[in-house]
């Protein structure tokens, strides 16, 4: 084997990161746990709008991932849901852990979700009841505001007297 022809191990390849908080650690944030308990459709709705970046609407994928749980029961919603755990963990990086995704769905559905919901908010800084574009204006906001405060200040020239 011609050793020039082989890629470093790790040329091109990041190393995966792991969650903020573990599966059972719905009690770390209690807002979130109550939500996706009593309400998955709107914690999935509000997670899916942040993975799709404002392409699609927390109302229209609540209301999908509802309408397919009524349908199919938890099946159907699971592997729904299991799809955007997948998009998550891709776009940030995280490990598929403890197990495959789906598994992670079929099996505690609501500590998926509530997972999916604190690494949003905790980790990622997002505030997933404002929704994309919410989230997208309030970090311009901040960003202008923190310009304003470290740009130098502008002088006006001194009036004259014109003839």
């Amino acid at each position: 084997m011609n050793p020039s022809s082989k890629d470093p191990p790790s040329q091109g390849r990041v190393k995966a990161k792991g969650w903020s908080t573990d599966l059972f650690e719905c009690w770390a944030d209690i807002n979130s746990c109550c939500l996706t308990c009593w309400c998955p459709c709107v914690a999935f709705g509000r997670i899916a709008e942040i993975v799709d970046r404002g392409s699609t609407s927390c109302g229209v994928s609540g209301a999908m991932y509802m309408i397919i749980m009524m349908l199919t029961g938890f099946g159907g919603s699971s592997l729904y849901s299991c799809f955007y755990r997948t998009k998550l963990r891709a776009q940030y990086n995280l490990k598929e852990r403890p197990c495959c995704d789906c598994c992670v769905h079929f099996c505690c559905e609501p500590c998926a979700l509530c997972q999916e919901y604190r690494q949003l908010q905790h980790n990622r800084d997002f505030d997933l009841s404002i929704g994309w574009h919410g989230n997208m204006e309030r970090r311009a906001r901040v960003a202008v505001s923190a310009y304003a405060a470290t740009a130098p200040p502008m002088f006006q020239p001194p009036m004259s007297r014109l003839n």
